[in-house]
C-alpha cells in the first residue's frame, strides 16, 4: 500500500514481559573483561508493552502498562491517537484478533462521544486468525529481546519504560526499516483460503 502520511498505515502488537531482579550484585568489568551476572534471579511481577511500528516510515511507538486488558488497550490508543498523531484524520491499524481489539473497548473505557471521536478515526485491519506473524510488529519485538532483554534485568516498570522509550527513539530517529518480503503475490499463493483471488472475491468499501 502507498504511503501516504494523512492515513498512516501502523502494526500494533502487545508483548508480555516477566520483570526480575538480581539476587546478587553483578562483578564489575575488568579491563578487557564484560561484567559478571549471577545466574539467580527473582520474580518482581509483570507488564505488559503495547507497540506500534509504522513500516512505511520507521517510527515507532512504545507504552507500557501493568496489564493486557481492554482497559489498557483504549489508554495506549488514546495517547497513539492523541499525541503521536494529532493530525491524521484516520490511521490505519493492523492487528491480530485478540480479544481486548476491539471498537467496544473504547466505549468500555471512554465516555460514548469520546470513544466515538477516537473510534471513528481507526481502519482496523486484522491478521487471519493463526496468522498474527503477518504483522510486522512481531518482528520488533523480535529485535527488542535480542538487544535489549537478553542482557540486562529489569525489576519495575519504571526501569522497562527507561529502556524500551530510549530504544524505540533510537530507532525511529536512524530510520530503521524492517525488510519485509511477503508479498500480496505470496499470501494469495500460499494463503489462499484467507487471500482469496479478486476474481472469487466480493471487495466492499
Amino acid at each position: 500500500m502507498p504511503y501516504d502520511p494523512a492515513i498512516p498505515s501502523l502494526c500494533l502488537d502487545e508483548y508480555g514481559l516477566a520483570l526480575t531482579a538480581d539476587t546478587h550484585a553483578s562483578l564489575p568489568p575488568r579491563p578487557g573483561d564484560v561484567a559478571k551476572q549471577d545466574y539467580e534471579y527473582s520474580r518482581a511481577g509483570s507488564c505488559t508493552l503495547f507497540g506500534v511500528v509504522e513500516p512505511h516510515t520507521g517510527r515507532r511507538v512504545i507504552g507500557v502498562a501493568e496489564r493486557r486488558t481492554r482497559r489498557e488497550f483504549a489508554a495506549f490508543i488514546k495517547t497513539l491517537l492523541t499525541e503521536h498523531y494529532p493530525d491524521a484524520p484516520r490511521v490505519r491499524l493492523v492487528l491480530d484478533n485478540l480479544n481486548i481489539h476491539t471498537p467496544g473497548a473504547l466505549y468500555e473505557t471512554f465516555p460514548a462521544a469520546e470513544a466515538r471521536a477516537l473510534a471513528q478515526r481507526i481502519e482496523w485491519h486484522f491478521t487471519p486468525k493463526h496468522g498474527s506473524w503477518l504483522n510486522m510488529q512481531e518482528i520488533e519485538w523480535a529485535i527488542l529481546k535480542r538487544q535489549v532483554f537478553t542482557h540486562q534485568r529489569l525489576a519495575t516498570r519504571a526501569a522497562v519504560e527507561q529502556v524500551v522509550s530510549a530504544w524505540a527513539a533510537g530507532r525511529t530517529q536512524r530510520r530503521e526499516r524492517i525488510d519485509w518480503r511477503f508479498t500480496l503475490a505470496d499470501a494469495r499463493l500460499t494463503m489462499h483460503n484467507c487471500y482469496p483471488m479478486p476474481s472469487s472475491c466480493t471487495v466492499t468499501a
